[in-house]
């Protein structure tokens, strides 16, 4: 299924910073990444190519919430999140938050890895644009 609020690739990489405005308009200008979707001031999704990343705002509540500096994390793209899901638990991954549907059209759960970086899996459960989850559609959707 497709779901024009998330990329059709399988790693998609989450990037803070600082300012994520400046970012979209940085990357843009530097490395020519397109938006594709942008949820307040907070968090963006670009594309490059056939792939995209996700720019987050820093914040320090985020940082507490860990041992580590959430300066990155991953998501991935699975067929079956479900199942996806009771595989880790079976290893023994540290869930953080179990699977979960969003309104922007994933379904989802996140687990550290024994480095304690932070990973989501997601699967794609409907066609949702920005719009109807309070997003703001970019360039890259609209073309």
């Amino acid at each position: 299924m497709n779901n024009r609020s998330m990329p059709q690739c399988s790693v998609i990489p989450e990037l803070v910073y600082a300012d994520v405005e400046r970012a979209i308009e940085w990357l843009g200008e530097s490395f020519g990444l397109r938006l594709r979707w942008r949820a307040g001031d907070h968090r963006a999704q670009l594309a490059i190519g056939e792939g995209a990343i996700v720019v987050v705002e820093s914040r320090e509540d985020l940082r507490l919430a860990r041992p580590f500096d959430r300066s990155h994390s991953v998501m991935v793209r699975v067929e079956d999140v479900d199942a996806h899901h009771r595989r880790s638990i079976e290893a023994g991954a540290p869930i953080v938050h179990p699977p979960a549907d969003f309104p922007y059209g994933e379904r989802q759960y996140t687990a550290d890895d024994l480095g304690g970086h932070r990973w989501t899996f997601t699967e794609t459960i409907a066609d949702v644009p920005p719009e109807q989850w309070g997003g703001s559609p970019g360039e890259a959707i609209e073309a």
